[in-house]
């Protein structure tokens, strides 16, 4: 059973992917798009990661605000999830995403990733670390 990890943002989606035996979650890549609105080659990238990976079940990262209420950009994100479930067909499963973005940051610096570098891959490591939570809390 393999699991898909999604970071949803303004400009990008991270992608991460779990083994197959959803153990650890791996960084896959990072969907940019050129307008917020523009999802039709998002959601078809995502639908073609699905059927490479044989994915299962969706992880859709939750953007909470830190006194656990619920604003724009999460209302944005149920919409994305709807998009993505109809697209793919499978389930998406929201996950509270509140840090991972600043966590990613702090292990990518760790590991002597460069700052212009960091750009490049902190979306999909944020999917990762979304990810890997949501299998830890599961079992």
């Amino acid at each position: 059973m393999r699991l898909l990890g999604l970071d949803y943002g303004t400009k990008t989606v991270g992608v991460a992917v779990s083994d197959l035996l959803g153990i650890t979650a791996q960084p896959v890549e990072t969907i940019t798009r050129k307008s917020p609105n523009k999802l039709r080659q998002t959601l078809a990238r995502i639908e073609a990661l699905c059927k490479e990976y044989e994915i299962e079940t969706i992880v859709l990262g939750y953007p909470k605000n830190m006194n656990n209420t619920e604003g724009t950009r999460a209302q944005e994100t149920v919409s994305f999830k709807e998009m993505v479930e109809k697209r793919t067909g499978l389930a998406v499963e929201l996950w509270d995403e509140r840090l991972t973005t600043m966590e990613s940051e702090r292990v990518l610096m760790a590991g002597g990733v460069r700052r212009e570098n960091r750009k490049q891959v902190i979306d999909q490591m944020a999917a990762a670390l979304i990810l890997q939570s949501y299998m830890n809390a599961k079992g």
